[in-house]
């Protein structure tokens, strides 16, 4: 998937629940899939590259671009149960440290059964016997 596949059936809008000024810089973010504050960083740094430009850019995109249709408070609250229910699996999902003492226990009991194999007489007969 490439970057741009993710990003076709949607409308590009200005997102006035997170806007600054006109809600370009967030609407783009969200549209583009970016980070909210590296949006707005690289918007201040072309602001001081190409003054003029920028300007003219900001405002017309401002005037051309719709305000995206603002979320209900139902629709806000659906949102933060999802995202506390996707945080609530990622945490189950981590193994506990009893987990992970326990893996790297048996790890180190089948790397002793390694270690008395490969120092055995048996190990060099096996090999002689490979040999043939």
């Amino acid at each position: 998937m490439t970057c741009c596949e993710g990003i076709q059936g949607r409308r590009l809008y200005r997102d006035s629940d997170r806007a600054m000024l006109g809600g370009v810089c967030a609407g783009l973010a969200t549209h583009l899939g970016f980070n909210l504050k590296v949006t707005r960083f690289l918007a201040v740094i072309a602001f001081f590259c190409a003054m003029p430009i920028t300007i003219v850019g900001y405002l017309a995109a401002v005037f051309l671009i719709p305000v995206a249709p603002s979320r209900t408070h139902d629709d806000a609250r659906s949102e933060d149960i999802r995202k506390d229910r996707l945080r609530e699996e990622i945490l189950r999902a981590k193994p506990t440290v009893n987990e992970v003492r326990e893996r790297y226990r048996s790890m180190d009991e089948r790397l002793a059964k390694i270690e008395k194999y490969i120092t055995s007489s048996r190990y060099e007969l096996d090999e002689e016997f490979r040999r043939l």
